[in-house]
């Protein structure tokens, strides 16, 4: 136990490094991008429209723009406004003096000056005497930020210089001799432990905006972007693959390919650990295709799509780069085809994706919760305002998240705000449900103790998400009070139902009853037939229903207590037995 929480606490430490590094590259992404294109593009001689007016702007931007937005960000998320200001200035010092772009000096200089600063307030700030607000502020950050920016100069300035020299020498003695594709050894696996952020953005995209600004592009911009070995283990998923991961994986494909969120197979490698080999062997074959073609980016493919990787590819790389991701997908395909079909356990993805007991029981048809549970579950979502999604990056899949329970609030008539952001960007509030990856919970708990917390394996596959929007539907319910009584007085009853509305007849399947359901609703619909009527009858799951009034929903006692903390609109009648119930001809009767 004691071994288990040191290796989480490690785990969490590495990951909050990562994120720190990755935290100063990803806001920046567009920006490097811009520089990457504008190089592509007009560069001279061997842009793809060359342009000596335009070419004016790569350099420049390479050298100053990049680097001080760098320093300005990772000030920024030590001391706000103040840290970023003070990180910019900072960072000038680590820039002057050198041709080199100085993306590990800012990614220093930033946070270290933000830090300096905040110390700097934390013990004079409260001090200060009413009336000299402004003298200190202005004043202890420009004095603070001159020291800085010469103690950069003089001090960072040369020992970056000498650190870029050789980690430059080091990256291509490795490519020379044909090493770097056994880099994807470290990296395949730490993706899936969501440190592709801090790997790629952290580490190999400064390193490779330093080697593209010397030879036009660099293939390290290619290594965890490539979607090759994710798009290899979904392709066998969908073939090979049994029950849900199945189902879910041509989705996960098109997202995973196209949309470059490669979070998204992650679930799937843990669900069956032997995978990481299939990812590993995708990703060395990929980086040894990239170097052999000739392959390479101008700047960073963020996110991990092929479309953005055609973006941003080099003149003459084009063949290289689609040869090597299409053989990282081929070489994953073959070996997650071979482990899949050996393997003679279906694996359940919704338990790897540490999705609530709860819902998955109750999808099962095998319990559902009390009433006394369901109430509280209620109760405990009832000061909610606002609901944040938060991933490492704050783009990608937790955007996709919240998009996801935003149109099912929409649909459910629920005006709650739900945004997305990096963890690292979450402020402790009142009122504020926070939604995050399991892996990055302990974090998020750590930034905002006070809000309440939900943890899902996946963002874009979740039925957590259902459970939100029925706790908060049920809050309008026991708010609208009118509402409430009348359906106290109704519900369960055949003379509360206004039969002029209905339009469908629906069975729900609960507990072990099955196959009573589906019996039930075969018999009602041999009934309705021979009464000459016509109304469509099924057998639903509780959370397969819409919230709708042209709904009459027929259900035993025990189905009904959980319908009504789910429900506000639909019509309910109760019977004893779904099959032989006398309220079952009269309700026939009635039908128009």
């Amino acid at each position: 136990m004691v071994q288990s929480k040191n290796s989480s606490s490690l785990k969490v430490k590495v990951q909050k490094f990562g994120t720190a590094l990755s935290g100063m590259i990803m806001p920046n992404i567009g920006a490097i991008i811009a520089w990457g294109l504008t190089a592509a593009i007009f560069m001279t001689p061997n842009g793809w429209f060359p342009n000596a007016q335009i070419n004016k702007l790569v350099q420049p931007m390479l050298i100053y723009l990049l680097p001080l937005l760098i320093g300005y960000t990772g000030g920024r998320m030590i001391h706000e406004d103040r840290g970023a200001v003070i990180g910019a200035i900072a960072t000038l010092g680590v820039i002057v003096g050198t041709k080199q772009p100085m993306f590990l000096g800012a990614m220093i200089m930033g946070p270290l000056s933000g830090w300096l600063l905040k110390k700097l307030d934390d013990a004079f700030q409260d001090r200060i005497i009413s009336g000299f607000e402004m003298i200190y502020n202005n004043f202890s950050l420009g004095i603070l930020g001159m020291i800085l920016a010469i103690f950069a100069y003089f001090v960072i300035n040369p020992i970056m210089m000498w650190g870029s020299y050789w980690a430059s020498v080091g990256v291509d003695a490795i490519i020379r001799v044909h090493l770097l594709p056994l880099a994807n050894i470290i990296i395949e696996p730490a993706k899936v432990l969501f440190l592709n952020n801090a790997i790629g953005n952290g580490i190999l995209v400064p390193l490779g905006i330093q080697q593209a600004s010397e030879v036009g592009k660099s293939v390290l911009f290619l290594m965890e972007s490539n979607p090759g070995p994710g798009l290899g283990i979904l392709l066998a998923f969908m073939l090979f693959g049994k029950g849900s991961s199945k189902s879910s994986a041509p989705g996960a494909a098109i997202i995973e390919f196209f949309g470059g969120v490669h979070e998204i197979y992650f679930p799937y490698v843990l669900m069956k650990p032997a995978l990481i080999i299939a990812a590993i062997c995708g990703g060395i074959t990929g980086t040894a295709l990239f170097t052999m073609f000739n392959g390479g980016l101008k700047a960073a493919a963020s996110p991990g799509s092929i479309l953005a990787i055609l973006l941003v590819s080099a003149k003459g790389s084009y063949l290289g780069n689609i040869i090597g991701v299409a053989g990282a997908a081929v070489v994953s395909f073959i070996i997650a085809a071979i482990i899949l079909k050996r393997d003679k356990g279906e694996g359940d993805l919704a338990a790897k994706q540490k999705e609530m007991e709860s819902m998955k029981a109750e999808s099962k048809g095998q319990q559902m919760p009390s009433e006394q549970t369901a109430q509280d579950s209620v109760k405990s979502y009832a000061d909610i305002k606002k609901v944040i999604f938060a991933c490492d990056a704050g783009m990608g899949s937790s955007a996709m998240g919240a998009s996801l329970l935003r149109d099912k609030f929409k649909k459910a008539g629920i005006d709650i705000s739900v945004t997305n952001t990096a963890v690292r960007n979450l402020k402790d509030e009142q009122g504020l449900l926070v939604v995050t990856q399991a892996e990055l919970a302990d974090r998020a708990l750590q930034k905002t103790p006070n809000a309440m917390h939900v943890s899902v394996g996946n963002f874009l596959n979740s039925p957590k998400y259902d459970t939100i929007v029925a706790n908060l539907k049920a809050l309008t319910q026991v708010s609208d009070r009118p509402k409430e009584a009348k359906k106290e007085k109704t519900a369960g009853s055949i003379e509360g139902i206004d039969f002029n509305k209905i339009k469908e007849i629906d069975f729900i399947r609960h507990d072990q009853h099955v196959g009573s359901a589906t019996m039930a609703r075969s018999l009602f619909e041999d009934g309705l037939k021979k009464a000459g009527k016509s109304e469509p009858v099924k057998a639903l799951k509780i959370n397969e229903l819409s919230d709708d009034d042209a709904r009459l929903v027929i259900v035993t006692p025990a189905a009904k207590k959980n319908l009504v903390v789910r429900y506000s609109d639909i019509q309910v009648v109760v019977v004893d037995d779904l099959l032989q119930d006398n309220k079952l001809q009269e309700i026939i009767n009635k039908l128009n």
